[in-house]
């Protein structure tokens, strides 16, 4: 419905004490929230219905510290589950809206980041060689935060930051200011990180960064970003990783399209989207795919390790999301839809202290120097939004009018040049997950049941969501979890990939050791994956060495046993023999009779580097043949499964 004068409705804000919120996501309304706000502990607490199961609206600003409920580590500093529980929802016209807005600048006193450039530069070295560099995961996100003391009312400076970011900042999925009782939030968020609405959960990975030169972005200076290989792995691994997660929760795993541009004020970023079906309660849906890749790292569970590792101080609610639960009147299935914004762009003020967390994605081919311009330009694109610091003009296209008004330039994603050099990403890329997927139990494997032992990384789900379209009945356990009931019962094993030194003496590499020795001692099918690869190469006397540089993200055409293949990689650590070397005998005993076992070995003809491995009732990929990068990822799984069973 319509709401009430918006400049009445403002100063009522301005001049109460009650919580509010108020949320712009459609382009032409400002939606105002108010109600009473509760503190919980879980997600499964938030309350979605009163004590008569009357479904009721929520906002909940959910804090990075709930990645405890995963079981991964953080620092953990309390940080509020808090919820909004909506008594009223008013719709104000948006021009009207910011009209009665106030604009007066907001001073900022002894403002700066926290961690100086320099120290942020080693903090980035650090990362590359410490973490990247020894197999822990294939890209993590570092965060620093810009802070400044400010003397104003608090819902004074929420709303005139609101009402800055309405009016400078373009492209945001979200702009929002939640005002409640010692905690302000007020962004413009780009990234819906997952929404479901009548059983379509969507997710947005986003990656990749172009600051604006100064004077705005053009079509020349877009293009030489395009076609950058580190900016355009970084976005092929986030997408990689928001897979796992749809994979987890959705039945038919996850189809992406794309990619597009993601325009903003200072920074223009790639994206694509992921779409699937799932049946799952909302809260369920936002615990699985908590949280974004985007601003934690791959694979997520050593991600959040290496962050508590190199941040020193708690996130609070940077990374996390604002979830707005919406009854959605069904009686049958999730009684709520989901609206699920990343918590980034946005600045916090508590105390009379504001901050703007932002943080850059380290991978393999990071540059520390560029890494630190990165922080910058995301901080300048909240401040700048804001007014703190002065804003850019954009450029016009080098056809354009020189004097028609920049809302009626030609936007920079319909030039042709650059709407092609965006689709031709896709050329990389499986057709498998380009396409839609509905396993429907066929396949040339029916009849036969899988199970995936997941080492610490949720490539697993994908591999599980590829395994049921070959027909396999299959499940996922957890290393610490499975038995060996679990490894005599199934028809074939597939060991799963993980972080980490496969050399190492830890208890999870033991167990992986002990799942790929059981089957082979048995005679079963197993098929390993990336580190139990790795691990099985151990077994059959073929040393482990890590990478002159890690592989996190790299697609390879490699010949796998007689037949090209591209392949994507996201290992630090390789199996290595003699080039040339393409089978390894060995002889077993089994009581007074001995076998003489031959192991077909696929590997670089000039490094020795092994990319596959066969045997009796055995096989083994380096590569992860249910990445996105691997286009021939399902005929060459469907190929080494032939083999083992």
């Amino acid at each position: 419905m319509t709401g009430p004068d918006p400049s009445s409705l403002i100063h009522d804000l301005l001049s109460g004490t009650a919580p509010f919120a108020l949320i712009a996501r459609d382009g032409t309304t400002v939606e105002v929230l108010t109600g009473d706000v509760v503190d919980v502990e879980l997600l499964r607490d938030i309350p979605l219905t009163d004590a008569t199961g009357t479904a009721r609206e929520v906002l909940a600003l959910v804090p990075f510290r709930q990645v405890r409920e995963r079981g991964f580590v953080c620092h953990d500093d309390g940080a509020p589950l808090r919820c909004l529980v909506v008594d009223e929802r008013v719709s104000l016209d948006r021009a009207e809206t910011v009209a009665s807005l106030p604009s007066s600048p907001i001073p900022l006193a002894d403002a700066g980041f926290d961690i100086a450039d320099e120290e942020y530069a080693d903090i980035v070295r650090r990362v590359i060689a410490d973490e990247i560099g020894r197999g822990e995961g294939a890209n993590f996100v570092i965060r620093r935060d810009f802070v400044a003391g400010v003397d104003v009312d608090p819902r004074v400076a929420a709303l005139t930051w609101f009402r800055a970011l309405l009016e400078h900042e373009k492209g945001a999925y979200w702009t929002f200011a939640v005002v409640t009782e010692g905690h302000i939030a007020v962004g413009a968020s780009p990234e819906a990180h997952v929404s479901a609405k009548a059983g379509i959960v969507t997710m947005n990975p986003i990656s990749g960064t172009f600051r604006h030169p100064a004077g705005g972005a053009t079509a020349e200076t877009l293009a030489e970003f395009l076609r950058s290989t580190k900016e355009t792995e970084e976005l092929f691994m986030v997408v990689d990783e928001e897979l796992k997660m749809m994979s987890a929760v959705c039945s038919d795993g996850g189809r992406i399209t794309g990619p597009h541009l993601k325009v903003m004020s200072r920074l223009t970023h790639t994206e694509y989207m992921l779409r699937g079906r799932s049946d799952l309660d909302p809260r369920d849906i936002l615990r699985e795919t908590m949280f974004a890749p985007t601003v934690t790292g791959s694979p997520m569970q050593n991600a959040c390790t290496v962050i508590a590792r190199h941040e020193t101080t708690p996130r609070g609610y940077y990374s996390g999301v604002a979830a707005l639960f919406t009854p959605n009147g069904a009686t049958e299935g999730p009684t709520h839809d989901l609206d699920a914004p990343i918590l980034i762009r946005t600045a916090y003020l508590v105390d009379g202290r504001l901050r703007v967390p932002v943080g850059a994605t380290l991978v393999r081919h990071s540059d520390p120097d560029g890494e630190v311009g990165e922080t910058h330009g995301k901080a300048a694109g909240v401040l700048g939004a804001i007014g703190a610091i002065p804003r850019d003009v954009p450029a016009a296209p080098a056809d354009a009018d020189p004097d028609a008004p920049v809302s009626e330039r030609r936007p920079l994603a319909e030039d042709p040049a650059i709407a092609e050099l965006l689709a031709s990403r896709n050329d990389r890329l499986a057709p498998f997950w380009m396409n839609p997927q509905d396993p429907d139990g066929s396949g040339p494997f029916a009849g036969r049941t899988a199970l995936v032992v997941d080492a610490e990384d949720r490539f697993t789900t994908m591999l599980a969501h590829q395994l049921r379209h070959l027909g396999l009945e299959t499940r996922i356990v957890h290393w610490s979890e499975v038995t060996d009931a679990d490894l005599d019962a199934a028809d074939l094993v597939v060991s799963g990939p993980g972080p980490g030194d496969p050399r190492d003496d830890s208890p999870r590499m033991a167990a992986m050791r002990h799942v790929v020795g059981r089957r082979r001692a048995a005679g079963a099918p197993l098929l390993a994956v990336c580190l139990s690869h790795q691990i099985l190469a151990d077994s059959l006397g073929i040393d482990l060495r890590p990478l002159a540089q890690p592989h996190q993200g790299l697609q390879k055409t490699v010949d796998v046993f007689g037949e090209p293949a591209s392949i994507g990689f996201y290992n630090t650590f390789t199996a290595r023999v003699a080039p040339g070397d393409t089978q390894r005998g060995m002889t077993v005993g089994r009581g007074s009779v001995t076998t003489e076992i031959v192991t077909d070995v696929a590997a670089d003809t000039e490094t020795g580097d092994v990319y596959a491995l066969r045997g009796p009732g055995y096989a083994s990929v380096q590569g992860h043949l249910e990445s996105i990068l691997s286009r021939d990822g399902m005929r060459t799984l469907e190929r080494l499964i032939a083999h083992v069973l």
